[in-house]
């Protein structure tokens, strides 16, 4: 039977249990467990992409957790822990495109016995195996063949990003001058940017997008996530949503408005400058085959509830407490019965953040944006 699963793919570790560093600028409760148990018991996500598991202590810590029985491996692939499956996830650094800058991608695998193979073959690429988003010293197109070797799924990360992202700076315009399109699984849009704006670059229109947190804190963990149709929260599942096979496909993106991001205005002006560049040389195309490679799930303007004027750690904490997680707030309460546990003032916000409602102050320059308070379009 497919039903409805909420997923975010990119959540990085800010320490072992051990308490050695993994992603130098994430913060210090970010530990593997405590991801698990937000993602499980707050948040309400059904799958959680961690996306540093290539470190070797991770790697022994989720085994650890499989023999105290605290967590499975699935039979589709993935760990299960209580309420959510995580899938184990690689970010790396990759710079061989001559005035293009460094980018990041992502890789995700379906076992634990995959990952520790990938990040062996890693630690001969790399200077230091056990910290998030290293310099891999291996050409783009090598290391996705050997992704793919091991099962993996290959995706290039917030891609707009102005600083190490596939588009954010330099001068190719084109992909396929970096990577092999044919294992390209899928697309991760960024903090600043959406569906719409992605749209405006003709490569992109034949992959899946996604979005996901990029998340440094625990808090961050579901700022942005997708809902998929799937049988079963898995890897081989997550496989056919990104291929829309058995009737798997993602429902809708839900992420901040590209205003919220902290790059919003050279997101704008980048996208622009590789827009009239591919639209250029694909004149050629049918705009009929545009259209039907266009057919994309809706991108839904999604307020973190973080970012609810007024709404502070006490009252989302009765929030969650009382409707379960924050999922089941932002999607399934009612104005009534969030008035139950809220103010009208907050309640009314939360529901005109559902509608679209509130009005937005731009970021950019490395600044997030705000939502303004008491105001609504």
């Amino acid at each position: 039977m497919i039903k409805n699963y909420f997923a975010d793919f990119h959540v990085h570790i800010g320490r072992t249990k051990s308490g050695k560093p993994v992603k130098i600028s994430g913060s210090k409760n970010l530990t593997l467990h405590s991801i698990l148990e937000e993602a499980s018991l707050r948040k309400g996500l059904d799958l959680i992409g961690i996306i540093d598991c290539h470190v070797p202590e991770v790697l022994d810590e989720l085994e650890e957790l499989i023999r105290r029985g605290e967590a499975e491996e699935q039979q589709g692939g993935g760990i299960r822990f209580q309420n959510t499956t995580l899938l184990l996830g690689t970010e790396m650094e990759v710079n061989d495109a001559a005035g293009q800058g460094p980018f990041h991608v992502l890789g995700y695998f379906p076992t634990i016995e995959r990952m520790r193979r990938w990040s062996q073959w890693m630690a001969q690429h790399q200077k230091n195996i056990h910290l998030s988003s290293q310099r891999i010293y291996a050409p783009a197109k090598q290391l996705q063949k050997k992704l793919k070797e091991l099962q993996g799924i290959f995706i290039p990360a917030h891609i707009f990003t102005p600083f190490k992202s596939l588009y954010g700076k330099g001068v190719h315009l084109h992909l396929t001058e970096v990577l092999d399109p044919a294992y390209i699984d899928a697309v991760e849009l960024g903090l600043s940017s959406d569906t719409q704006m992605a749209n405006q670059i003709p490569e992109l229109l034949s992959y899946p997008y996604l979005t996901n947190s990029d998340a440094h804190s625990l808090s961050k963990i579901g700022r942005e996530y997708q809902i998929l149709a799937m049988a079963e929260p898995s890897f081989a599942a997550f496989v056919k949503v990104l291929r829309e096979v058995e009737a798997h496909r993602i429902i809708a993106n839900y992420g901040l408005h590209p205003k919220l991001g902290k790059y919003h205005h050279e997101v704008v002006e980048r996208i622009q400058q590789i827009s009239e560049g591919q639209q250029r040389s694909i004149a050629g195309v049918m705009e009929a085959e545009l259209n039907k490679r266009n057919r994309k799930p809706p991108y839904i303007h999604q307020i973190p509830l973080e970012y609810i004027p007024k709404l502070g750690k006490k009252s989302l904490d009765r929030l969650i407490q009382t409707f379960g997680s924050e999922m089941n707030v932002l999607h399934s309460a009612s104005r009534h019965d969030l008035e139950q546990v809220i103010s009208k003032e907050v309640a009314e916000q939360i529901m005109e953040a559902r509608q679209g409602n509130l009005v937005l102050i731009s970021g950019g320059k490395g600044k997030y944006g705000k939502v303004s308070y008491g105001s609504t379009l």
